[in-house]
């Protein structure tokens, strides 16, 4: 059966108006203003939560931000939230202030029917610019959004001098052609992790990667964005018989590092570590068949706290097709 996922992936550049300050990792200021001002923007009834809403079911802020497993579901059936739709890549710079006329830029990645409410996206990110953000809440114009659609240059499809959506084609991938393997045998492979990663295995938070780890949470991962939000069933991805082979592969270096940092949760009204490796590993052995996985995964991230940006790495010497 032929696999088919929509992937958007933009990138927004933004211009500061007044001096901000920022964290080293802007992951969470970035995620947390999104959050703040889509509810402003998208909720018809305010100051309700999600969870006792009657519009929670057509409600694009709680299918967005909450994800609620739909009723009938036929996994998560135990969990409130399904995963986010939505990846905002944060710059890797670590660079703290921002002057007037500054200007930087953030990843944004769509999945399947989250894609069609790009608008909204933008218009919130133009929004959060007036409200400001970080320490002093300094405040920002949306400048450009690019499109990294299907091959070729970024285009720009929106611009802060005209205030129009541009047409775009986000990008169709076919799991079993777009992500098959390189023609040449791959036997060794070097992953780098650029953001803070964060997988769990028997319920402990694994820094020691094996590469069973990384690929049953890859499986994972990509199985359930691909089930919520692309509508493709859980039975076509070999979970058991990837992992049996993922045992076998071996790691031949490591060189991870643990990168430390914390959020605040206004929810929870409290700060929360959420620390995680950063690096090299380098991985032996039969490696085809996992190939397609590791390269949604690059999309797609893993591990948790993906829509801060957590998780992001790239597969040195292979670039994304």
């Amino acid at each position: 059966m032929a696999v088919t996922l929509t992937i958007g992936r933009f990138e927004l550049t933004v211009e500061a108006k007044e001096p901000i300050i920022l964290p080293p990792y802007k992951g969470s200021t970035l995620r947390g203003g999104f959050g703040n001002a889509f509810r402003r923007v998208v909720c018809v009834i305010k100051g309700k939560e999600c969870k006792g809403c009657l519009l929670k079911g057509q409600c694009i802020y709680s299918y967005v931000f909450e994800t609620p497993p739909p009723s009938g579901t036929k996994v998560m059936r135990k969990y409130e939230a399904a995963p986010h739709p939505f990846i905002i890549e944060p710059p890797l710079q670590e660079k703290m202030g921002y002057k007037p006329g500054d200007q930087f830029s953030f990843g944004l990645t769509l999945i399947g029917k989250a894609v069609d409410y790009l608008p909204y996206f933008i218009y919130t990110f133009d929004q959060l610019g007036s409200m400001g953000i970080g320490k002093g809440r300094g405040k920002f114009e949306l400048k450009e959004v690019q499109s990294r659609g299907n091959g070729g240059d970024p285009s720009v499809i929106y611009s802060s001098k005209t205030k129009t959506l541009k047409a775009f084609n986000p990008k169709k991938i076919i799991v079993e052609t777009d992500m098959r393997e390189p023609n040449q045998e791959i036997t060794a492979l070097t992953i780098e992790f650029l953001t803070p990663t964060r997988l769990y295995y028997n319920e402990r938070l694994a820094f020691d990667l094996e590469f069973h780890i990384l690929v049953r949470q890859l499986l994972r991962r990509i199985s359930l964005l691909s089930y919520f939000h692309c509508g493709i069933e859980p039975s076509v991805w070999d979970f058991k018989g990837l992992i049996n082979k993922a045992l076998e592969v071996k790691v031949t270096d490591r060189k991870l590092r643990w990168y430390d940092w914390e959020r605040y949760s206004a929810r929870q009204e409290t700060k929360i570590n959420m620390g995680g490796f950063v690096g090299k590993i380098t991985f032996s052995g039969d490696l085809p068949p996992f190939w397609p996985y590791l390269l949604l995964g690059e999309y797609m991230h893993v591990g948790k706290g993906s829509s801060f940006g957590l998780g992001k790495y790239e597969i040195l010497n292979h670039p994304l097709p």
